[in-house]
């Protein structure tokens, strides 16, 4: 539950609109909700600015819906991140509103569209096309957090004159998201470039010696621009996040 809808249920009650019996049934499960196979965390809007998200991967179906169901009463938003096609084609028959990117494997429920607070833009990189199911999950999360966000495709380091093409929109970004696999070089490319936040995001893309991510990763943590700091392997939501948080008004 969220600021705005506690500020409704207290108005309500003040109006008498609303008795107070029924107000405190509402929020019975302001701290959190025991639904046998999920304890959901009601109260992370008010904590943290932004809901729980729903991580899809290792869930049926029928727990996603089940966790989106008590979640829709209070919160204007719901993303569930790693989710598959036939998942989500479960679930939206539920919640026929929501939007599922398949590239992206994230379901995105919105009541109506979140309200932009951030202080600028965020612009996520992808070094390769292979590299976009994670950046678009970076860009999704960074948009659905109340954010002005762009993406750029296919600048890696293989092809550098591609990446220098976006000069103005890369100088002109208030934090960076730069995902790429195989060697992971494009963030201390970025970071060398400007004055602002680099989120380097490394991925599972590469051949042999790429060690599914592992390469990128520790490329990316040996970064020597210092404005560079490294999220997970194949963590766009993350990255996306923590994007959010520092593009906060």
């Amino acid at each position: 539950m969220n600021f705005e809808a506690i500020k409704k249920l207290l108005e309500s009650v003040a109006d008498g609109s609303n008795s107070v019996s029924s107000a405190m049934e509402s929020l019975r499960y302001i701290s959190m909700e025991d639904i046998e196979y999920a304890h959901i965390d009601h109260h992370r809007s008010l904590r943290k600015g932004f809901p729980e998200v729903i991580f899809g991967e290792g869930k049926s179906a029928e727990q996603i819906f089940g966790i989106m169901e008590k979640m829709a009463a209070a919160e204007d938003i719901i993303l569930v991140t790693r989710i598959d096609a036939d998942k989500a084609k479960h679930v939206k028959a539920h919640f026929p509103e929501a939007e599922y990117h398949a590239d992206a494997r994230m379901l995105v429920y919105e009541k109506k569209p979140p309200k932009i607070n951030g202080k600028g833009t965020i612009l996520v990189l992808s070094a390769g096309t292979s590299d976009i199911p994670v950046a678009k999950e970076a860009y999704l999360t960074a948009r659905a957090m109340g954010n002005r966000a762009e993406t750029i495709y296919d600048v890696g380091v293989a092809g550098i004159h591609r990446l220098f093409a976006h000069k103005e929109a890369i100088e002109r970004a208030s934090v960076l998201i730069v995902v790429a696999g195989m060697e992971g070089a494009l963030p201390s490319v970025v970071g060398g470039l400007v004055n602002r936040p680099v989120i380097g995001v490394p991925t599972s893309i590469g051949y042999g010696a790429s060690l599914g991510g592992i390469t990128p990763l520790f490329a990316m943590l040996n970064s020597c621009s210092s404005n560079v700091a490294v999220v997970n392997i194949d963590n766009g939501f993350g990255a996306g996040y923590l994007a959010a948080m520092i593009n906060r008004e």
